[in-house]
């Protein structure tokens, strides 16, 4: 049986994509935060499940819940990086691309122990407008990105990137591992998130299993505050971006055990180094 890849980005309810340009950064640390409660609800899910993955964690999240980084590292799952605050790949040229990876993996380290070996961009933001990323990832010794999502959305999208692990820079030992496409009515979707949250489970299984089929892992994700259905409400966003933040969080719990109980799962750095020797 193939292991899959259980990922988990970890930022709070208010630095997410969909109310980048509603809520300021200037006013996060006046906001309730969350994200500590939410993660600690997401270790107990997965403690109760027997399975390990990874956190993808801001660096932002990592230098004010320092305590937190280290219950995930001692709970056995893997420490990777989000970036520091949720910053858009493509909002940043490369050398602030660079900075900012290096703060978060430094307060990461810092607060978890752990070695950071892998990094996740907000969503899913390395593509065809960032050609120089992949190689400071890897001019910075990172083992792989899960950063492309090979599709066409209005928030990320690569579509015509690889769907399977790939080396994106030549000569370099570094590996991307795209996450998941599933399909729903003839419509391509990211496997995880918000899709995950909206449509039917079978949806995102049948992912999973076709990836399984052609012998490649399937690479899942989801954020803690899509386990919160009690989290603040944002009333002058976007209609559109509430509807997308706020349906059916408290589904999300058991669509999560359900998922989790019909596959296999593990961490991210185990799936990365069986495929780089499948490519090697």
């Amino acid at each position: 049986m193939i292991t899959n890849a259980l990922s988990v980005d970890i930022e709070d309810w208010f630095q997410v994509g969909a109310f980048e340009n509603t809520i300021s950064r200037d006013d996060w640390d006046r906001l309730e935060h969350r994200v500590e409660a939410n993660t600690d609800a997401v270790l107990a899910l997965f403690g109760e499940s027997g399975v390990k993955g990874t956190f993808f964690t801001l660096g932002w999240v990592a230098k004010r819940y320092p305590a937190l980084l280290r219950r995930i590292a001692d709970a056995g799952h893997e420490v990777a990086s989000h970036g520091w605050d949720h910053k858009r790949v493509f909002t940043l040229s490369a050398e602030e691309f660079r900075a900012d990876i290096d703060a978060a993996k430094k307060a990461l380290e810092d607060a978890s122990g752990a070695k950071v070996t892998g990094y996740r961009a907000p969503s899913f933001s390395i593509d065809k407008r960032t050609p120089w990323a992949h190689a400071v990832l890897a001019e910075q010794g990172y083992a792989y990105s899960s950063s492309v999502a090979p599709i066409g959305h209005d928030h990320y999208g690569w579509r015509d990137a690889p769907r399977a692990a790939f080396k994106p820079v030549a000569g370099a030992d570094l590996i991307e591992l795209p996450i998941t496409i599933a399909n729903f009515l003839g419509k391509e979707v990211t496997a995880g998130g918000g899709f995950f949250r909206l449509l039917p489970g079978k949806v995102t299984d049948n992912a999973v299993r076709a990836a399984n089929g052609a012998a490649h892992p399937g690479i899942f994700y989801f954020h803690p505050w899509e386990i919160d259905p009690g989290q603040p409400r944002v009333g002058n966003a976007p209609l559109k971006s509430r509807l997308r933040h706020y349906a059916r969080l408290g589904a999300m719990a058991g669509k999560l055990r359900r998922l989790i109980g019909n596959h296999q799962w593990g961490r991210m750095d185990v799936i990365a180094a069986r495929e780089a020797e499948r490519l090697a």
